[in-house]
């Protein structure tokens, strides 16, 4: 290359816009014969391979490490280390163990994201076919420079991207990178600059695929430079943001700590200056108050209660990557949707039969031939409307796409899209392929041609004509009318009307097309362009849509009932969007365009986000602009989508939802979450899934933090009051160990609330213990406090030990949480009902295995004498048992209170 050449690849060059026989001169380079191989070399050498360079990552120790800054996991630690200067060496080890297998967990899930960028990598070609001194060669894609001009055909992954300089019938799809779902035509024309990716028809861009035709087109950009580079910067750059269950529980730990740390250093300070006790008394207290405040287990419990609901949700068709996310869909408040391939199954289909004399729905979706013909409403056979059999065998046998059945893959394509949605609405009609292909077969075809916009074949019936021929037309509507004299049953044709039902099927986002047929003379075995006149009869019109799932419209429904908003994000055109959305439910009257996107600030998009739900023709950063924004509002975003364009949107979205089944592996790796499906409705589903696990948590956590702080209540009264401890750290660290994990545990395994899924999402910005939690914890504290201190005063009244007297304060704490136990399975509806006992047997055999336990704290010798506990008589069983009762009725009656004000939650 000349060194006195400016470099046409420094600058963000609109190539698209550019004529294409300007473009050689510019990359210096003669589009017959292609760069030199000297001169290729010394390119690659200046503007590197043709792959993305791989982004500086944390070594695996220093990740390993990061797992543990987090404030819950300090305050676990701490707890640890208390409980090991206790001597309660086995206790600790649970706790460091607890730790270390979350720090695990959180390690190999982060490696796991930190590979989006290796599938968006992926997306390039691995060989390409180029002119290099005037001769075809297929070299390595990582080989290719700015100027090299390559040929394409086919099947081919385009390989860079390319300024095309010829192509002929060349369509390229291109869903994985604007979501459009349809091939998209491709030619040499310039376009205008300011055009989207989308409809920059002169481009090829690297990672799309050739479905039909050839081309040659000289590479513009390479590696991090091409549209595929430039996404994979996008997603590199996306921090990827903490959920909110991570948001609450590190601020209620930083909460607890500064809680514990005051409530200690009071303690410490009126023990010593008022009380006047002994240090080593008063420092043994405060351990006690500190190991009974800090509940060690809640890591351990949300941690499997995530695992739960993570098993849950698998068995359902959704896999969850990383733990949290899981919650983080319970607690959405907005849900932006790809279409292409989620919404819809990115298969197009035939949806409108529009005839001379009425229009026909055609009913079913995809390439499965399942479905029926309806007119107004009421169903009509083939057989009945001669004119609907006509265009059936019209659309099958001009036509070179296939569609078969793959077993468990369901039916599968071969060829076009459009084709095949052809094929599929013949079958529909009762045509088999082979059978028409047998009785009509095919002479001879004019192949469609983008600047002719029509596909013309030659039949011949040899079943009962002998020696008879005709033509089948198919095509842009505007091309195959001119061409057309008549409509079928030979009357004149009428423009005005078939220009109205063009109109309609257009507004409905359809891509139409034309079908028309007429003789031709039997001894004639060829033809020609010249033969295609305006001889034809037209037969009528087919409207093609990748139409929306019928269980992705009632799950939009549900979502919108469960106060989430569904926003569907496309790059898909206008008119289509706004169609499908308008079938899906959505407040389509108001889309928004990629175009206009780029002409507003952050302020107005802000407003603009809120007020459609449909955006079209949206680039990737358009995406991230429309998350951000809703963000910035105080949304809860969910991002779904299937495309490379989709993965940086998923990485910054609170939670990433893809496709497992069609969807590319850049955007399985930038997610949270892969549906194996491809199916919206089982975000639904999800979702639900995700409050159920949002509110065992919360039972979990509301089970655990009332008992903590009984016991905690129970040390700090008994210091303030200068009365003896009623329990020993020794004894609060075996109540700890056998009921606050083991007992909160079991609400892991709640089934959902009845409302689940009719109450509006939880804010993002509520903190973990609301008002009415705060209030139901400090009223169960009271309760603890006072029914302890009642059975320990009442058997030092009765002239018991102190050791007995302590075995039954822990005995009463221990009831108390057990009666308890049973409150909180539902938040304020009342416990006095069947399912109490049968919906959740986990919380029955830990309810068993919990008494099992506590008869051995109190009468097996060895637990004797490690606890100082002592047997307990029938009276004092009377008692305990008898104010546990009175704790479980109590908080009843504060449920009935609660749903008197219509209090559903906590």
């Amino acid at each position: 290359m000349n060194t006195s050449h400016t470099d046409p690849t420094a600058d963000a060059t609109a190539w698209h816009a550019l004529p294409a026989d300007e473009l050689p001169a510019l990359f210096d380079v003669q589009a017959q014969s292609g760069l030199s191989r000297a001169e290729a070399a010394a390119r690659l050498v200046k503007h590197g391979p043709n792959r993305l360079p791989e982004a500086p990552k944390r070594p695996p120790w220093l990740r390993f490490l990061q797992q543990f800054h987090n404030p819950l996991i300090y305050v676990l630690l701490v707890a640890g280390a208390v409980t090991l200067a206790l001597g309660g060496h086995v206790d600790s080890a649970v706790i460091f163990g607890v730790v270390l297998i979350n720090a695990l967990i959180g390690h190999i899930q982060e490696g796991k994201a930190e590979r989006a960028l290796d599938a968006v990598r992926g997306m390039l070609a691995a060989r390409a076919t180029v002119l290099r001194d005037g001769e075809r060669h297929q070299v390595d894609a990582a080989d290719l420079v700015p100027g090299d001009i390559v040929l394409l055909e086919s099947g081919d992954k385009v390989p860079a991207d390319l300024r095309l300089l010829h192509a002929k019938n060349l369509r390229v799809t291109e869903a994985a990178l604007t979501g459009e779902s349809a091939p998209v035509d491709k030619d040499s024309a310039a376009v205008a600059e300011a055009a989207s990716i989308g409809d920059r028809r002169s481009m090829c861009y690297c990672g799309t695929l050739v479905a039909l035709g050839q081309a040659s087109g000289i590479v513009v950009a390479t590696g991090v430079g091409t549209e595929i580079g430039r996404i994979g910067t996008l997603v590199g750059e996306v921090e990827t943001l903490a959920t909110p269950l991570t948001r609450r529980l590190d601020q209620f730990a930083r909460q607890i700590t500064g809680f514990i740390l005051v409530v200690a250093t009071l303690t410490v300070l009126y023990g010593h200056f008022v009380a006047q006790m002994p240090m080593f008394d008063l420092f043994l207290a405060v351990v006690g108050l500190a190991v009974a405040a800090i509940p060690e287990g809640m890591p351990a419990v949300v941690t499997i209660v995530l695992a739960i609901g993570t098993r849950t949700m698998a068995r359902k068709k959704a896999i969850v990557r990383r733990l949290p996310a899981v919650e983080t869909l319970g607690s959405v408040t907005v849900i932006c949707t790809d279409k292409t391939g989620t919404l819809t199954r990115n298969e197009m289909t035939v949806v409108r039969l529009q005839l001379a004399d009425r229009e026909i729905a055609v009913s079913g979706s995809g390439y499965a031939p399942e479905g029926g013909f309806h007119v107004d409403g009421k169903p009509v056979g083939p057989g009945d409307v001669p004119a609907l059999t006509a265009a059936a065998r019209c659309a099958l046998l001009c036509n070179d796409a296939q569609i078969r059945h793959d077993g468990d893959a369901g039916w599968t394509l071969i060829g076009d899209p459009t084709e095949g949605a052809l094929v599929a609405f013949a079958r529909k009609a009762g045509l088999d392929p082979q059978d028409e292909a047998q009785h009509f077969p095919r002479i001879d075809a004019i192949p469609f041609e983008s600047e002719r916009q029509f596909m013309c074949t030659l039949h011949r019936d040899h079943a009962g004509h002998a020696g008879h021929a005709f033509l089948l037309l198919k095509g842009a509507p505007e091309r195959v009318l001119a061409l057309c004299a008549t409509q079928y049953g030979g009357a004149p044709l009428d423009h005005d009307c078939w220009t109205a039902a063009i109109a309609r099927a257009g507004g409905a986002g359809e891509r139409v097309l034309a079908l028309a047929q007429a003789p031709f003379p039997g001894e004639r075995n060829s033809v020609e362009l010249q033969d295609i006149d305006t001889r034809f009869e037209l037969i009528g019109l087919v409207g093609i849509i990748d139409p929306p799932r019928e269980e992705a419209i009632a799950a939009v429904a549900q979502c919108r009932e469960a106060g989430i908003r569904v926003k569907m994000i496309t790059g898909d055109h206008a008119v289509t969007a706004a169609a499908i959305g308008q079938q899906l439910g959505l407040a389509a009257e108001r889309t928004l365009t990629g175009d206009v996107i780029g002409t507003l600030d952050a302020a107005a998009l802000r407003e603009r986000a809120l007020d459609t739900d449909v955006i079209a023709r949206a680039s990737p950063e358009h995406k991230l602009r429309l998350i951000e924004a809703l963000q910035a509002e105080g949304h809860l975003v969910a991002m779904t989508g299937d495309g490379v364009n989709d993965a940086p949107a998923l990485k910054s979205a609170d939670i990433g939802v893809a496709m497992g089944g069609k969807g590319t592996d850049a955007a399985r790796e930038a997610s949270d979450l892969v549906l194996t499906d491809d199916n919206f409705a089982t975000i639904a589903r999800a979702v639900r899934e995700g409050r159920v696990v949002f509110d065992n948590i919360k039972k979990s956590l509301m089970h655990m933090l009332p008992t903590n702080g009984g016991e905690a209540g129970v040390i700090l009264l008994a210091i303030f009051a200068g009365l003896p401890l009623p329990v020993t750290a020794g004894q609060i660290l075996w109540v700890n160990t056998v009921t606050s994990v083991t007992l909160a545990l079991s609400l892991a395994f709640e089934p959902a609330e009845q409302n689940v899924m009719s109450h509006a999402p939880r804010p993002p910005q509520e903190p973990i213990v609301t008002r009415a939690l705060g209030l139901r914890i400090l009223f169960v504290i009271a309760l603890m406090v006072a029914t302890t201190f009642t059975v320990f005063n009442w058997e030092l009244a009765r002239g018991s030990s102190i050791e007995l007297a302590r075995t039954a304060a822990v005995n009463m704490i221990v009831v108390c949480e057990l009666f308890y136990l049973f409150n909180v399975r539902h938040f304020t509806r009342h416990a006095f009902r069947l399912e109490t006992l049968t919906g959740n047997r986990v919380v029955l055999l830990v309810s068993a295995i919990l008494i099992v336990l506590q008869l051995l704290f109190t009468y097996a010798a060895p637990m004797q004498q490690l606890f100082r506990s002592a047997a307990l008589d029938l009276s004092s069983w009377t008692v305990i048992l008898g104010l546990g009762a009175a704790v479980f009725l109590a908080v009843e009656i504060e449920k009935a209170v609660l749903r008197h004000f219509r209090v559903a939650r906590l």
